[in-house]
């Protein structure tokens, strides 16, 4: 999978729910993983910007999407495996 820079919360909903429909999973199945209900996961997608930072992360393990962090302008590390937020 290839790269994402997220530079507002907007960006979000779209990456979650395609990260979500490539893991394969739906959002029945991603709550459930997750220990919320289905409509509560819709609106997570639907207002990730408000999501808190511990229920992003899990969510983004489930899916198998890792959050990396660098200075803006750097180049990304040489692993093509991770997504850039």
């Amino acid at each position: 999978m290839s790269d994402f820079t997220v530079r507002t919360a907007e960006q979000l909903p779209a990456l979650l729910k395609g990260f979500r429909k490539q893991a394969g999973l739906t959002q029945a199945a991603a709550a459930l993983r997750l220990g919320i209900t289905q409509q509560t996961l819709s609106a997570m997608e639907r207002n990730a910007g408000k999501v808190g930072v511990d229920r992003l992360l899990h969510l983004l393990s489930i899916l198998g999407v890792e959050l990396v962090l660098r200075q803006a302008g750097e180049s990304p590390a040489p692993s093509a495996s991770s997504a850039i937020w």
